[in-house]
């Protein structure tokens, strides 16, 4: 009965969030939202909200996935310099406790410092008055808990704040989602809402959220958790409201849950395209790992990742 009101809730939130009439490309702010987060989901097409093992991780695709983690203490902390010397920080704790997982996740973008002009008159274009800079943040709280040994769902709240000089925008959005396995196997099926939420106004110009819904699955095509190698293959469908829908792909091969491969693929994008990346997940003896990614974003360049887990 639970699970069945879970679901229906979802339902029903997705059904309001496709409901409204959009136009489409680019007509979102906080943009920054949209950036992946980890390594591991970088490395892997973006495609990571089916995905069981993520930990503390999961805040940033899909937060059901903390109903499944089995350690106590999950800590996360991501880098990337993104385009244009643009510096991409993420950071995420979680707690396992006997009424659910309780989280807390942090994502902050520096765009870095830009001269500042006026115009002026005379043979001088303009004239220089000092540097400005340019920032966004969104802090977040989360809450996750396995209803069964099948289905979690999960919950986010978060602030989310972008300036420019002087000037700022802010607003509180919401994410849900839901993992469940279906008892086909391995195969285990995943959806999540983001930033779901009014829209907010910058100076005067009110903009929408960059709401997007997310459909995904996964499971392992050879072996398991418990073998010494593992394949696992995951696909993700998303419909985002600025922008047409697209799909994520990814592959993951794994030796005694040491040692990660991955790859991926995103279709129907204007320039990013294949990724991959390497693993070196944590063990009971070592509970630290390592993740590093690398993806090509086409006329835009090459993106670089990195993510530290610990769980113990």
């Amino acid at each position: 009965m639970k699970i069945r009101n879970f679901l229906l809730l979802f339902l029903s939130i997705t059904a309001l969030l496709n409901a409204q009439e959009f136009k489409k490309t680019a007509t979102a702010g906080f943009v920054f939202l949209q950036m992946p987060v980890t390594a591991r989901g970088a490395a892997l097409g973006e495609s990571s909200v089916a995905l069981a093992d993520m930990g503390v991780s999961a805040i940033f695709s899909n937060p059901a996935g903390m109903g499944f983690n089995e350690s106590q203490h999950s800590f996360t902390a991501s880098y990337s310099p993104w385009i244009a010397d643009i510096k991409h920080y993420a950071a995420g704790y979680s707690y396992k406790s006997d009424f659910g997982t309780f989280a807390f996740g942090a994502v902050a973008v520096d765009y870095g410092s830009m001269p500042k002009t006026k115009k002026v008159s005379g043979q001088k274009v303009y004239e220089v008055l000092g540097d400005f800079g340019a920032n966004a943040v969104a802090v977040g709280a989360s809450y996750s808990r396995a209803l069964t040994d099948k289905f979690s769902f999960g919950v986010t709240v978060k602030y989310v704040r972008e300036g420019i000089d002087q000037y700022s925008a802010s607003n509180v959005l919401f994410d849900g989602g839901i993992l469940y396995y279906t008892g086909l196997k391995s195969l285990r099926l995943g959806a999540s809402i983001q930033n779901f939420g009014v829209e907010a106004k910058y100076i005067n110009d009110p903009f929408k959220m960059p709401s997007v819904l997310k459909l995904g699955l996964a499971g392992e095509i050879y072996g398991d958790f418990n073998t010494e190698f593992r394949v696992t293959g995951i696909v993700e469908a998303l419909h985002p409201n600025d922008g047409d829908e697209r799909v994520n792909a990814g592959l993951e091969v794994g030796w005694k849950n040491m040692i990660m491969l991955r790859g991926g693929y995103k279709f129907f994008y204007d320039e990013e395209t294949w990724s991959f990346g390497l693993g070196l997940n944590p063990t009971k003896q070592i509970p630290v790992g390592i993740d590093f990614s690398f993806a090509d974003y086409g006329r835009l360049g090459n993106i670089l990742r990195f993510t530290l887990n610990l769980n113990y």
